[in-house]
């Protein structure tokens, strides 16, 4: 994958890929490649969810730890 997926972009796609499941849509030839490329998806979403609570969790401290110098 050459370019970078935004994680609602990859969020999109993942779901699509679920209701085609759902929906018995998929045969059984595309079966293992969707199972992987909805692995792939779910990655870039933990990924971008994990960085995005580190860096709001880094922001919450340097707020905590804000004092005023007299």
């Amino acid at each position: 994958m050459s370019e970078e997926l935004t994680y609602t972009e990859a969020f999109e796609e993942l779901q699509k890929i679920v209701a085609e499941m759902e929906n018995s849509e998929i045969t059984i030839d595309l079966l293992d490649s969707k199972i992987k490329r909805a692995s792939e998806l779910l990655k870039i979403c933990k990924d971008k969810l994990f960085k995005t609570e580190q860096n709001v969790q880094k922001i919450l401290d340097e707020i905590n730890n804000y004092s005023i110098d007299e």
